[in-house]
Order: C-alpha cells, then sequence, then structure tokens
C-alpha cells in the first residue's frame, strides 16, 4: 500500500466546470464534503436560499455511492467523487482534496458525515473555516458509535454538537449544542433518530450565524459571537425551542 505511486488528482464532477461557477457578491460560499446518505446535508440543502444566506457550491465526497450526491445533483448543486482508495497516503489525498475544494472558491467547508480523519495541514489550511457536526455532547463520547455508548454509561442526558475543526479528533471550539433527555426504552436506533433530528436543527443555526459575520474563530482559537468571545457553547436544553 505504502509504496503505491500517487497519480495526481483524479476527482470525478457532474459535469459543471467548478472554475466556471460565477462569484457572488453576497452569499457565502459553502462547499460540503459527505461520505454517506447526507441527511444533515438535505437540511442545509432545504435552509439554503431561505433562513440561509449561503451559496452551496459543490458537494464532494469520498465515496462514489454516497446517497447525498443524488441529492445535491437533485437540488442542482455541483458534485465532484475524490476517491480515497486512489491514494497510498493520507496526507496525499487530503492535498488533492485541498486542491478540488479550492476550485470552487468556499468561504466556508462544513463536514457533513465525512468519514475521514482529516490531516493537520487540511485543517490549519481551512483553520476558522472547517465545520463539524458530532452526534454527542462534546467533549464527552467523542470518536464512533456514541449513541451505545451513552446508553451502555446509563447516560439521561444525550445531545449533538457544531464545532470548528482543530487538529484534535472531536476537540475543536464547541459553538452550539442541543440536548436531549435518553428515554427508558430508548435503543441505540431510537436514540440516534432523535438526536439527528437535533442535528438538522443546530447545523443549520452555526452556519448562518458564520455566514452572517456572527461567528468567527479567533486568533487565539477561541469562538466569538458578535464580536464577544463564547466561555461556553449556545446551549439549547429539551425544554428550549431552537432558532
Amino acid at each position: 500500500m505504502a509504496d503505491r505511486p500517487h497519480r495526481g488528482p483524479r476527482w470525478r464532477t457532474n459535469g459543471r466546470d467548478p472554475r466556471a461557477v460565477k462569484q457572488a457578491d453576497k452569499p457565502t460560499r459553502v462547499v460540503a464534503l459527505i461520505s454517506g446518505r447526507g441527511s444533515n446535508l438535505q437540511a442545509i440543502i432545504d435552509a439554503a436560499g431561505t433562513s440561509l444566506p449561503i451559496e452551496l457550491c459543490a458537494v464532494i465526497s469520498n465515496r462514489a455511492d454516497a446517497q447525498g450526491l443524488e441529492r445535491a445533483t437533485a437540488a442542482g448543486i455541483a458534485t465532484a467523487v475524490l476517491e480515497h482508495t486512489d491514494y497510498a497516503e493520507r496526507e496525499q489525498y487530503d492535498q488533492a482534496l485541498i486542491e478540488l475544494i479550492d476550485r470552487y472558491r468556499p468561504d466556508l467547508v462544513m463536514l457533513a458525515g465525512f468519514m475521514r480523519i482529516l490531516s493537520p495541514a487540511f485543517v490549519r489550511h481551512y483553520a476558522g473555516r472547517l465545520l463539524n457536526i458530532h452526534p454527542s455532547l462534546l467533549p464527552d463520547y467523542r470518536g464512533l458509535h456514541t449513541h451505545q455508548r451513552v446508553l451502555d454509561a446509563g447516560e439521561q442526558l444525550h445531545g449533538c454538537s457544531v464545532h470548528f475543526v482543530t487538529e484534535e479528533l472531536d476537540g475543536g471550539p464547541l459553538i452550539v449544542q442541543a440536548q436531549l433527555p435518553v428515554a427508558a426504552d430508548d435503543d441505540e436506533a431510537s436514540l440516534a433518530a432523535r438526536v439527528l433530528q437535533k442535528e438538522h436543527q443546530i447545523y443549520p443555526l452555526a452556519i448562518r450565524l458564520f455566514a452572517e459575520g456572527r461567528l468567527r474563530l479567533s486568533d487565539r482559537g477561541k469562538v466569538e459571537l458578535d464580536g464577544t468571545p463564547l466561555t461556553q457553547p449556545l446551549t439549547f436544553t429539551p425544554e428550549q425551542e431552537i432558532s
């Protein structure tokens, strides 16, 4: 594997030349990275142009069979596939991914179920303009299988988090969280479904705050909202409406 020669970028698009995309004067240009079904992507697509002042320029996947690509195509959004299996090293893939993303000139890159651990060079390249959503109340339950781990631990509260991406896995500065109670009859599937509903609410919110220029990551790595550093993430309790 390590001896496989690097053959250069081999992305495939849906026929649109990203260099020909007209620059928008006002909307924040967003590129989404996905690996699977793209349900969070669909929530952003649904909100774009109404409550979200963004232009979804492209959806990029490391898997050609990702269902989210079909969602993007149905919405008239450019798509591209850059398969990680074509690259011997993570750093090679990430450099090719940077080159592909930058062809769309994004102001923001959003991870929407992109199942890749990103290299430090990639994260640094998009520092302050790279967001992720994670299905737990970070910093608890980083990584995978969060819902079952929450159930196994007997937790009474669960939820999801949006954060700026840093080199620390699921460890970037937190922006917003939504909480929900763990029901006595919850299993992994039912808990995941209820958390996903919250994800579909807080991810558009975080992206809207960024697009409106209200949210930023300072040079000191602190989240600022309306020019004021957040001492803790915006947190929605189970009783609060997310808006």
